[in-house]
């Protein structure tokens, strides 16, 4: 089963003196979803933003939320984020005791629930939450900062991944040092989700911003293993684009 690729531009490496036309920017460039970074300067050594800039922000376009919480403790926290609207949260596995109960907590606040694993962290850590989620990201770089090199070694664990979700209809997501370079390797090893920051917004223009969003879609869609047309499956759209609230 296959599934179309979505380019998702981390506002990470925006300009934040002008992150509200930043976002408008790229959803004119082509963005598929809006990645947003939550760093708390504890579970990763920097601190980002928190849930009332996403609710800030959450009027700038309809386009998909895809909330990225790089927290510890996650849990008490949830709520606030879903309010600010996003529509998927993913949670590290790392990051608590209870990687279930918080994934059922995310379900319950009506929301998409994705889990993240650190370079360092096996895939077996979400094979007993694999009916309870919606997206796997694999991180490529060690969370905390942005424009790290990609780590190759992740390749691997995508392709591992990629086995264990089999038929599910869960999205696979690769997060840390995706550029058009190696995007090709990146999605012929399965992921169906990227995350490009740096590598997105290098330029000032829309223009310049659809042209980095192109090269990656492009060069991801080459590296695909041939995919039956008829088995496709259309990216989660939550409604047309429509969000939850």
């Amino acid at each position: 089963m296959t599934r179309e690729i979505i380019i998702a531009p981390s506002i990470l490496a925006a300009d934040f003196a002008r992150l509200g036309e930043e976002i408008a920017a790229i959803d004119t460039a082509g963005a598929d979803w809006i990645h947003c970074d939550v760093m708390d300067g504890h579970f990763v050594p920097n601190i980002s933003f928190g849930a009332d800039v996403i609710k800030a922000i959450r009027p700038t376009t309809k386009k998909i939320f895809d909330v990225h919480l790089m927290i510890a403790p996650v849990d008490p926290y949830l709520e606030a984020f879903a309010k600010a609207g996003a529509d998927v949260i993913t949670i590290h596995a790392e990051a608590g005791a209870h990687l279930d109960r918080s994934l059922q907590a995310i379900r319950a606040l009506g929301k998409k629930a994705g889990v993240s694993l650190c370079p360092a962290t096996p895939e077996s850590a979400i094979a007993y939450v694999l009916d309870r989620i919606d997206l796997v990201l694999v991180m490529t770089v060690n969370p905390g900062f942005g424009g790290q090199s990609f780590l190759e070694s992740q390749l691997e664990k995508i392709e591992r991944i990629k086995a264990m979700i089999g038929d599910r209809p869960i999205r696979l997501e690769a997060d840390g040092g995706v550029t058009r370079d190696n995007a090709a390797a990146v999605a012929a090893a399965g992921a169906d989700t990227l995350v490009a920051g740096s590598a997105v917004f290098r330029g000032k223009s829309v223009a310049e911003y659809a042209a980095n969003i192109q090269a990656i879609r492009v060069a991801a869609e080459t590296g695909r293993v041939p995919k039956r047309q008829d088995n496709a499956v259309q990216p989660m759209r939550l409604g047309e684009g429509a969000r939850t609230r």
